[in-house]
């Protein structure tokens, strides 16, 4: 699925990147909690969080992951903005809550961390 493919699903906006909309996205991760996610994303996924602050973008750098999206409408002040910049990041906003974006993005085909593992896995309804 491509970052634009996300943008469109979840009504967002882009606030810096808008030349990497192309990028593909393999999996979803989203949380709060920046330990989880250094304990679970992989390289090549989403961000979805509603934490706005610098170590978000500095979690997702050590991570891999080239893509953040804030969640319930949580706009980034220009710090994290310049900081996602720095690391070719995109950013997006949105102002659907985390729930409603996990799931308007799990059912259209974008699979979370924990399938990584499971070979051919589908069991969405």
């Amino acid at each position: 699925m491509t970052i634009k493919e996300v943008k469109e699903m979840l009504e967002a906006e882009v606030i810096i990147g808008s030349e990497n909309l192309k990028r593909e996205v393999k999996i979803g991760c989203a949380a709060d909690l920046m330990s989880d996610i250094l304990a679970f994303a992989k390289p090549g996924a989403i961000l979805l969080t509603g934490l706005t602050n610098t170590q978000v973008v500095r979690t997702a750098d050590v991570m891999d992951i080239k893509a953040i999206c804030f969640v319930r409408g949580k706009r980034p002040d220009k710090k994290i903005v310049e900081l996602a910049r720095n690391n070719d990041m995109v950013i997006l906003m949105t102002h659907l809550p985390m729930f409603e974006s996990c799931g308007r993005l799990y059912k259209q085909g974008l699979l979370g961390v924990g399938y990584l593992d499971i070979s051919k896995r589908d069991d969405r309804r």
